[in-house]
């Protein structure tokens, strides 16, 4: 932050701001606008996408943009209002991400098919793509960044939510020469069967969708959260979905270091997991060891403790107030929060949160009928298991006991769909070994012969 603000300051002054479009303007997708519109300065928000426009122009009204915005319908009107210094309202997310005059991309609608070609489209043309999307992350994230490194644009994930500010921790963790042995998140509740009905007062209350709120409370969100940290920083799990112990109300999260096997944490990259209850939060923590005596003695001194696990924490974490953060770091630094930095780590896998019966269809994340697990990448690949991700809208073969992790042997999978495509080439791709092979796993996408950038 403390080069960002002087960069964006330095962007303001000379007139020259980053301009940002955003894809998805419910709850955070507000937030995000009324940040960047009312108290970043060096950056414009300059177009905004959603299905329902009402709702686009509601997120610049609260953002205090009172004129010059309008509704668009294609590239060229989109272009202009850009160069004419207006704000353009749009159905049409693809338009976004066709245009000139646009650095960088937010997605922050929670689809997973959809947010998957808003991310696609933004890396082919060009654009910076920065998602607030943990559900195409977590499913497909490690592929997009190989297609995002080929048109050399920044795949990132948001500083703000929990995977941005965990990284942040983690690098600074590291930077003084502690080694991060488990990053973790702060739940304040964890209930596996809860549902929109369930959910549906809390979701009034503050302005949520009752199936976003949900898939918080039954931890599929925190499941995919960890799962991209996972992917960021070469950790696994210890087991499938995590330990996530749940201690009484306030307990301090630096007694953190006696929750979790010390085996699990030190043989191996290190884990990532959760914690239920303790305080702060929501907040983040990573827990670290250190192998020289004398550093040890100085962190004893510095009220971290004996050892060997040091625990800190940040205990907030801002969403939507922190998302320009990550923007100004892609676009002037080239620097991602969080970005997979290889194949996938940890996969996010479909269990039945009901008994599930033959010819059902699977409806979407935080509904009635599943709930996300954490696993290991290559368990998932060796059982067949079924990522969340792509659950929705597939068609039961036969029943699925309470609680059973579901197979791609279990189900039908819808026709067409882009992410079932990416999450074949992603497989294929991280388990091909000549680079002329891997090449001609990424043209697959478009089922012709030209390379993304060349598309």
């Amino acid at each position: 932050m403390i080069i960002v603000d002087s960069a964006l300051a330095k962007r303001h002054a000379e007139n020259n701001p980053i301009r940002v479009a955003m894809v998805g303007a419910g709850f955070m997708g507000r937030g995000i606008a009324l940040q960047i519109c009312k108290y970043v300065q060096g950056m414009e928000l300059v177009a905004i996408a959603n299905r329902d426009i009402s709702k686009a122009k509601r997120a610049y009204t609260e953002a205090s943009v009172a004129s010059g915005v309008e509704e668009v319908a294609s590239v060229e009107k989109l272009e202009e209002n850009i160069r004419n210094g207006k704000y353009s309202i749009t159905d049409d997310a693809m338009l976004l991400c066709k245009a000139e005059g646009i650095d960088t991309i937010i997605e922050v609608t929670g689809a997973v098919e959809f947010g998957t070609n808003v991310a696609m489209r933004a890396i082919e043309n060009g654009k910076h793509i920065i998602m607030m999307n943990a559900e195409v992350d977590g499913t497909v994230g490690p592929i997009l960044k190989v297609y995002a490194d080929k048109a050399g644009v920044v795949f990132t994930n948001a500083d703000g939510d929990q995977p941005g500010v965990i990284m942040n921790l983690y690098r600074f963790v590291k930077s003084l020469g502690v080694k991060p042995v488990l990053c973790g998140n702060i739940k304040g509740l964890h209930d596996p069967y809860r549902n929109p009905t369930t959910q549906k007062g809390f979701a009034e209350k503050w302005g949520q969708q009752p199936s976003m709120v949900t898939s918080f409370a039954d931890g599929s969100k925190i499941s995919f959260e960890q799962a991209i940290v996972a992917n960021g920083t070469g950790m696994r799990v210890a087991k499938r979905g995590m330990h996530g112990p749940t201690v009484p109300a306030g307990t301090p999260i630096k007694e953190a270091v006696n929750l979790y096997p010390l085996e699990d944490l030190v043989n191996g990259p290190g884990i990532v997991d959760y914690v239920v209850a303790a305080e702060p939060g929501p907040g983040v923590f990573v827990l670290g060891t250190h192998d020289d005596p004398i550093q040890q003695h100085y962190l004893n001194l510095y009220k971290l403790g004996e050892g060997p696990l040091y625990c800190f924490y940040t205990p907030y974490h801002l969403c939507h107030f922190e998302v320009p953060t990550t923007v100004a770091r892609a676009v002037l630094f080239n620097d991602a929060a969080l970005t997979p930095m290889g194949a996938p780590c940890v996969e996010v896998v479909s269990a039945a949160k009901i008994d599930l019966k033959a010819g059902q269809v699977v409806d979407g994340i935080g509904h009635y009928m599943t709930y996300g697990l954490c696993e290991n990448a290559d368990t998932t690949i060796a059982e067949n298991l079924l990522p969340i991700g792509v659950a929705e809208g597939c068609v039961l073969k036969r029943d699925i006991p309470k609680d059973q992790v579901l197979t791609y042997d279990d189900v039908v999978l819808p026709e067409g769909r882009l992410v079932d495509k990416l999450v074949d080439i992603q497989r294929r791709y991280f388990n091909a070994t000549e680079s002329s092979e891997k090449e001609q796993i990424l043209k697959s996408v478009y089922g012709k012969s030209e390379s993304l950038t060349e598309a």
